[in-house]
């Protein structure tokens, strides 16, 4: 007796060739538009700016020329900023209240994420709310209480008061960044050192901040860029010139009247914005290699 098969055709499947390859590809397109639209859009500013600084206060009040070409280029707007005047005191201000503000938020908002994140107790989760909503009242609803009360301690046009205020606007962020990366230690990670007699100092210092360092840089960041920005503050508190700050002394000092000094304010902001940009450049480095190392970590 004999068996018969029979096959059924072989149907070739079907591919549609090149449309992921195509769809990729146009992906890409847009996504460098988008990213070129979003460049020429931000950086138009500070190219300006730079053209401004780079001319001369005649070329600047000669309306006929191009606002973006430059025919006589001089760097003396920033030598008379970096030799004459009251600029280096005005940076010298502000690097020493960044620094302070820093150091003290960075204090405070350290021990008090530790204490919210990992010494629990009763109302710890809705204290933690209230840190953070109060980051979200305005400046411009706390500066006339903070004037009365810098004025009652004797703080009007000191450096201090700034010291004493800025943690004020720094300190609830950072401390609730700092809740999070905190919150997502391992919990055995304690125990282990508990059992092993280390005190919440220690455990604070050898093993949460390492492994929180992430969140740790981005705090920092927070902090020094409030504090170096910040105008409200300065120009409600500080009056006399030896005690301000750049964001406020460049415009005090290089605006008289309706006399303004363009190249001289256009290479003063510039100065004033290259801390913030070496900070982001090497900082940012430095927290991404903290969140690759602790993603490997075992």
């Amino acid at each position: 007796m004999s068996t018969v098969t029979t096959s059924a055709p072989y149907v070739e499947p079907y591919h549609k060739v090149g449309s992921i390859a195509k769809e990729r590809r146009w992906a890409m397109i847009g996504a460098y538009v988008a990213l070129a639209v979003f460049v020429v859009f931000f950086m138009l500013p500070p190219f300006h700016m730079l053209m401004t600084s780079l001319k001369s206060s005649s070329e600047i009040a000669d309306l006929s020329g191009s606002p973006w070409i430059v025919r006589s280029p001089t760097l003396s707007n920033y030598w008379e900023l970096l030799t004459q005047g009251n600029y280096m005191i005005h940076f010298r201000n502000s690097v020493i209240v960044t620094v302070s503000t820093v150091i003290i938020s960075m204090i405070i908002s350290t021990l008090a994420a530790f204490a919210l994140a990992r010494m629990k107790f009763w109302g710890s989760a809705t204290l933690a709310t209230g840190v953070f909503l109060t980051y979200l009242v305005p400046e411009t609803l706390l500066f006339i209480p903070m004037f009365q009360i810098v004025g009652s301690l004797g703080l009007y046009n000191n450096l201090l008061a700034m010291i004493l205020i800025f943690p004020t606007l720094t300190v609830p962020f950072c401390t609730w960044i700092m809740i999070g990366y905190f919150a997502s230690i391992p919990k055995e990670l304690d125990e282990a050192a508990l059992i092993d007699g280390a005190s919440h100092i220690q455990m604070l210092w050898k093993i949460f901040i390492p492994v929180a360092l992430p969140g740790i840089l981005a705090a920092m960041i927070f902090a020094f860029t409030v504090s170096w920005a910040a105008f409200i503050y300065p120009i409600a508190f500080l009056v006399s010139s030896d005690q301000m700050v750049l964001t406020v002394g460049i415009v005090s000092d290089l605006i008289r009247a309706d006399t303004f000094q363009w190249g001289k304010i256009m290479a003063g902001a510039l100065m004033a914005a290259l801390p913030p940009l070496l900070v982001y450049a090497f900082l940012m480095d430095y927290y991404i290699a903290g969140l690759t190392a602790g993603a490997t970590k075992g």
